[in-house]
């Protein structure tokens, strides 16, 4: 049987049935769920998705995770189906579901402008505020996350262009400065990024918040114009694009009017992963960005992509992931943004990932029985 939502619905499967399963080493991700829920029970609970799962639903299997003995892939997997079921993502118009890829990226900057480094990476404005359905106002559209508070008056915050034109130019907000306009885009598309200073010292940024304005691919502007084929499109031919088209840049990125605000965070263990929405550390290749408004931070989901073969050897991609991120460009109940690591390389495998995939959510089993 399914639960329906609207747009899609829930139907439980057997392990025996989730393709790629038995051969998946999902030990990795028992890290992550303990810091899941210490976020959780000491911090703070993830927002409930329009699902209607809840952190308190998830919090079982995060506790039996805490002292089980995982010592092996077959361990893994014992645990996992032990303690949930498993829910294939139909989506009611009968379409697949979709990944993209992300990464870390890093870049150059330094921490003062010079004639070099005149691109910023901006800190939270302070007359940039929260919106809900109680503050915002009509002029606005329901998909306004923020705005900009002024002598006691809501109203839309400032684009990218008006931001690249000067916006918050003497305010004191700027971290750092980049050498390349295209370089801030990409790491706003990402969301966090690696700075690394002249000196040789390596500072870390990740998402803050948003001026509000709808996400708006560049790459589908790209493609409606003719300049880029639809089977070609990637970040890296985007870039190529870019870079042979000087005079044409600011028009395009001020197609996407969106806007992304950063905040310094600790970059002591480079060799972990960037701190992103559910608060813990990403781990390449098994750490997923979701539609946070139907999902819930923290719930595992196993993606099988057949045609998704560069990430895995050659082999299809199936693995179970972690919901630790979410994006503008992420919206809907079967698609999924995958993390592929940090620096140049994961930015290869991230930049060709467009892919068809089925879509799998495994329910701790106590929650299971509301769906089954």
């Amino acid at each position: 049987m399914s639960e329906e939502t609207p747009g899609f619905a829930l139907q439980a499967i057997s392990f025996d049935d989730l393709e790629g399963w038995k051969d998946d080493d999902p030990s990795s991700l028992f890290e992550a769920m303990e810091a899941c829920r210490r976020q959780i029970s000491e911090v703070k609970a993830y927002r409930t998705g329009s699902l209607g799962l809840t952190a308190q639903d998830l919090l079982p299997l995060l506790e039996a995770a805490r002292s089980a003995r995982i010592s092996s892939a077959a361990d893994a997997r014992a645990f996992l189906q032990s303690h949930c079921r498993p829910f294939r993502i139909c989506r009611m118009d009968g379409s697949p579901g979709f990944v993209t890829a992300f990464y870390e990226p890093e870049v150059l900057v330094s921490a003062v402008p010079d004639e070099d480094y005149r691109f910023p990476f901006y800190r939270r404005p302070d007359d940039l505020i929260d919106l809900d359905e109680g503050n915002r106002p009509a002029t606005l559209p329901g998909g306004y996350a923020f705005g900009r508070l002024t002598d006691g008056a809501i109203d839309a915050y400032p684009d990218r262009r008006e931001i690249d034109e000067g916006f918050l130019a003497g305010r004191g907000l700027e971290i750092a400065w980049a050498k390349s306009k295209v370089d801030v885009f990409f790491v706003h598309v990402q969301g966090a990024a690696r700075l690394r200073y002249p000196d040789g010292a390596i500072g870390r940024i990740t998402y803050a918040a948003k001026a509000g304005h709808p996400f708006s691919a560049i790459g589908k502007l790209l493609i409606e114009r003719g300049e880029i084929e639809r089977s070609k499109i990637s970040m890296q031919a985007i870039r190529r694009w870019l870079a042979s088209h000087p005079g044409q840049v600011d028009e395009i990125l001020w197609h996407n009017r969106s806007y992304i605000f950063f905040r310094e965070v600790p970059s002591a263990d480079l060799n972990a992963g960037p701190i992103a929405a559910a608060k813990v550390p990403l781990i390449a290749g098994r750490s997923l960005a979701i539609d946070r408004l139907i999902h819930t931070f923290g719930f595992p989901f196993f993606i099988r992509s057949e045609n998704l073969v560069h990430l895995d050897g050659g082999r299809p991609f199936a693995r179970l992931m972690l919901a630790l991120d979410t994006g503008s460009a992420i919206v809907g109940p079967a698609r999924g943004d995958i993390f592929t690591g940090s620096g140049d390389q994961a930015g290869d495998l991230a930049g060709t990932v467009r892919h068809d995939a089925d879509f799998f959510i495994l329910l701790p089993n106590a929650a299971a029985e509301r769906f089954a």
